[in-house]
């Protein structure tokens, strides 16, 4: 198989030669497509691939090894091109040794000498100096192994310093190729240096030989003078004379080498102490360099020349190493309390408490610097969750100071007060003006600051709040969990025991830290409580987390934004893997919101319905309705829609109807809102103009139409408001009613049954108590009209002519509900048989028992009423129900029979006439489409 690429080809290398570990280039074609690419690179026979550092396909960068060749390729081995050519080589050149007393233009350790007998480095004292090459030929180390010379020459050494020294094993080691003519070469090195070593002790004799001959001298004079005398008392004077002498003379030699001695000593004392110092200069510097490197920063650098020192130095018995340890350790403390209290310092980063934590570690700073500041920690967020409670409560109370001071100014500048003037501003134009400054739009200047005070203190706190939480909490969390895996110290062995500590301090603080969490997060709800369910507080928490002016309740609005924000913050807590049962109290506290929410907006809904009065312009459609219950039905609507996410659950939330109390709440309130709306229409329709309520105006009272819009419905009579609120409640009864109890049912309210069924009942015994006052409007006259028609100019059923016709009290009766049954038709068509026929069965009823009064008929009498009876029932035949059925026959019944045919006929041809004469009259009681309604 093929390779896919060249071998390798190394053209150049630079520099070309060099020692060990010399850093060359090698440049080429094909040396590989990447650093995993390169296998193998040897130079010279060594492998090199340990170093090799991979440039490009014509560039590598190494390190030469120690190879066995002087000279030898460059070979280069890729996976894809195998191995490699070369057309160039590298030659390795030897280091070269230097002696301790060897010319040297760099400086050369005198602790550190090359060995020859080991090849290698070996530490010395400066008096045990000894050359280098005592042969004074080139050294050429042989090939033979080390245990075979040792077997060669039991006990011996190649150490001619040694008592066991070898000639012949430093021979075969250092000069077995070494040519016999060097070899007497070296024999007359020795002899020179032999020689060197005679010449010089018999120089120092000739130096000194004048002495020897004058102390020879001396001793000889006396000797010869002891012979002479031979008397003790010579033998005795010249000896002490002798001791005087050698006294003096040594007293002599003294005075003239003290001098010199005591440089001598004091330069060996100095070379003693700056050996000492080069030596030891790294625990004589340490303070300083402490000092330095913390005014830097370097904690690092500080802490790990302690861990030098304090393998070095720790148990020292030196008294000048324990004073400058001491110096060092007292250092070491001043940085433990500079990094305790960055670490306890707030705010600080996680990244800077981890840091400062290790360091502490590392300089085995007593206590639990990470359980520290974690209690710091937990104790700040406490700490700004409080003094952001304080701080808003006073820019509440310092904005409201200042928005009723911006209003007074404000009145006191206005065009409309003239403190000059005798003329009184009018009780409208001051309500006026007061409206207008409440909404800001008589200022222009001023509409920005009002702006700024749109937003309830309390809201704007809760988001602040939440926020100010969601961004210290997760270091908090991330800091503890650092602190129970161990990774707050590195992963080395040498720290795996601090890890473990830390692990098993975890351990045991785990309640101590859930309890700090769940004091955040009790904090945090109480708070916002505090802000906007005073009322869910007990009496001892209200000081503390309380505090807040609670003028009026947040709007549905307002609570539903906050309702968000807490959910927000909930979720970005639950992604930290915080357990539930911390961020239970949350869900709790969200539920209250909810719940308070949907209290709240259908209060406010009630009190928008209440206001639709207002509204009302009685301007009627083609059903006979007016815009009232539209308006109701998109009031409910709209209330419910900006509940729809309150009542939508998010993962984790309970639903809001859980509770029973909540469900029977949210039962009343919705059944108050359907009975305010029946209050409402009750409220227009039976009050009089003069007795509108118009405290609760929402309109702009600034306005000149405002009383004149009120007003403006004044052409209706009191039966037409009845008559359109009448339509109305039949509306909301088919309709929208319905589509209310589909829209609470659509969004989980419960008892929505009952709510339709209450609501039912109240609206239609409204409809019935507004029927009845109209029936009461309409049909008290005309029956009332009847009793004194009939027996108007002296009628007598006893003595009356024949009947000629239906008399005009009839007639008038019928146009009256002609009349009725216009107005009504003119309103709403529907309305007309439930209206007609309860006027029929009135004036039946007031028929049936005016005839049933009559104590006797006269023959032309029966006729006559009987005429009359008959033209009215035929007259309003569709309008007819059973009750009204019922009384024409009993009015019927209580007249005579007509017994012959004459009186029937007559009978007949005067209703036929009686019809035909009012034809055009009598046209709105023809049959419809319209069924009749029962009462």
């Amino acid at each position: 198989m093929s390779r896919a690429r060249q071998p390798p080809l190394v053209t150049g290398i630079s520099p070309n030669e060099g020692i060990s570990w010399t850093k060359v280039t090698i440049r080429g074609e094909n040396l590989g497509t990447g650093p995993t690419d390169l296998i193998g690179l040897t130079i010279c026979g060594h492998n090199c691939l340990l170093t090799a550092e991979w440039m490009s396909a014509s560039k590598i960068v190494c390190r030469v090894g120690q190879a066995k060749n002087d000279k030898g390729d460059i070979i280069v081995t890729t996976k894809s091109g195998g191995k490699g050519t070369s057309t160039v080589s590298f030659k390795l050149l030897k280091p070269e040794k230097i002696g301790i007393l060897d010319q040297s233009a760099v400086w050369v350790d005198e602790m550190n000498y090359y060995d020859m007998r080991t090849d290698r480095n070996k530490g010395i004292p400066p008096l045990s100096l000894r050359p280098a090459n005592p042969l004074g030929i080139e050294i050429d180390k042989g090939r033979f192994p080390q245990k075979d010379l040792e077997a060669l020459f039991p006990g011996m050494s190649a150490d001619f310093t040694s008592e066991n020294f070898s000639a012949a094993w430093y021979l075969i080691e250092n000069h077995s190729t070494t040519s016999f003519d060097q070899l007497k070469t070296a024999v007359v090195n020795l002899k020179k240096q032999a020689n060197k070593k005679n010449e010089g002790s018999l120089a120092y004799v000739k130096g000194g030989l004048s002495t020897f001959f004058e102390a020879q001298d001396a001793l000889s004079a006396i000797h010869q003078k002891l012979e002479a005398d031979g008397t003790e008392k010579v033998e005795g004077s010249m000896t002490q004379k002798l001791e005087n002498v050698l006294n003096r003379a040594s007293n002599t030699a003294d005075a003239l080498f003290q001098e010199v001695l005591g440089r001598k000593d004091k330069a060996d004392s100095t070379r003693n102490a700056l050996n000492v110092l080069q030596r030891f200069k790294f625990l004589f510097n340490l303070p300083l360099n402490i000092e330095r490197n913390i005014q830097k920063g370097d904690y690092d650098v500080v802490i790990n020349d302690y861990e030098k020192a304090k393998s070095l130095f720790g148990k020292t018995e030196v008294q000048v190493f324990k004073k400058y340890y001491a110096e060092v350790e007292t250092r070491i403390e001043a940085l433990r309390e500079l990094l305790l209290d960055k670490l306890l310092e707030t705010p600080s980063t996680l990244h800077d408490q981890k840091r400062y934590i290790r360091y502490l570690s590392d300089l085995h700073a007593p206590g639990d610097p990470a359980w520290q500041c974690i209690g710091a920690q937990h104790q700040w967020i406490l700490q700004l969750m409080h003094n952001c409670k304080e701080s808003y409560v006073k820019e509440q109370k310092g904005k409201d100071i200042f928005f009723w001071f911006y209003i007074c100014n404000a009145l006191l500048h206005s065009p409309m007060l003239d403190l000059d003037s005798d003329v009184r501003p009018s009780p409208i134009g001051h309500l006026s003006q007061t409206a207008s400054l409440k909404r800001g739009s008589s200022f222009q200047s001023g509409r920005d600051d009002a702006w700024r005070y749109k937003a309830p203190q309390q809201v704007i706190f809760v988001e602040k709040l939440t926020k100010l939480v969601v961004s210290q909490l997760p270091n908090f969390w991330k800091l503890w969990i650092s602190y129970v895996n161990g990774s707050l110290f590195s992963e080395t062995a040498e720290k795996s025991g601090q890890m473990e500590r830390s692990k098993k301090n975890a351990r045991q603080r785990q309640n101590d830290f859930k309890k700090m969490i769940q004091e955040v997060m009790y904090s945090l709800v109480k708070l916002i409580r505090g802000a906007l369910l005073p009322f869910s507080l007990r009496e001892g928490e209200s000081r503390q987390y309380g505090g807040w002016e609670m003028k009026s309740e947040l709007s549905g609005q307002w609570l539903t934004h906050v309702i968000q924000t807490v959910r927000l913050s909930s979720e970005s807590l639950t992604a930290l893997e915080i357990p539930n049962d911390m961020l239970q109290i949350i869900q709790d506290l969200i539920l209250d919101l909810r719940v308070r929410c949907i209290i709240v907006t259908l209060q406010h809904t009630a009190e928008d319905i209440k206001r639709l009065a207002e509204k009302e312009d009685w301007v009627v459609d083609n059903e006979g309705l007016t815009s009232l219950p539209c308006q109701f039905e998109q009031c409910i609507i709209h209330s419910l829609q900006s509940l729809k996410t309150v009542l939508d659950c998010k993962p984790g939330e309970a639903s809001v109807f859980q509770q029973q109390k909540t469900q029977e709440d949210v039962c009343q309130l919705s059944i108050g809102i359907m009975q305010v709306f029946i209050d409402c229409l009750e409220q227009l329709s039976t009050k009089p103009d003069g007795d509108i309520d118009t405290a609760h105006l929402s309109v702009d009272v600034s306005s000149p139409d405002l009383f004149g819009s009120i007003h403006e419905d004044s052409s209706l009579s009191s039966e037409q408001r009845l008559l359109i609120a009448l339509s109305n409640c039949r509306y909301l009864e088919r309709h929208t009613f319905l589509n209310i109890a589909e829209h609470f049912e659509k969004h989980g309210f419960q008892g929505v049954e009952k709510i339709t069924q209450v609501s039912m009942e109240s609206l239609k015994d409204l409809d019935q108590r507004l029927f009845e006052m109209y029936i009461e409007y309409k049909a008290d006259p005309i029956v009332g009209s009847l009793e004194p028609g009939i027996y108007a100019g002296y009628f007598d059923w006893k003595d009356c002519l024949v009947p000629a016709g239906v008399r005009n009290y009839l007639k008038e009766a019928l146009v009256n509900i002609i009349a009725v049954h216009a107005e009504v038709f003119t309103i709403s068509k529907d309305l007309v048989p439930r209206v007609m026929s309860r006027v029929v069965e009135a004036v039946s009823e007031e028929l049936s028992r005016l005839m049933q009064c009559v104590s006797s008929f006269s023959k032309n009498g029966a006729l006559q009423a009987r005429l009359e009876i008959c033209a009215l029932r035929d007259t309003v035949a569709i309008y007819l129900t059973p009750e009204s059925n019922s009384s024409f026959k009993q009015a019927l019944e209580a007249l005579p029979q007509l017994s012959s045919g004459t009186d029937k006929k007559l009978l007949e041809e005067l209703l036929n006439k009686f019809k035909s004469s009012m034809h055009l009259q009598l046209t709105c009681f023809q049959a419809s489409s319209s069924a009749v309604m029962k009462t």
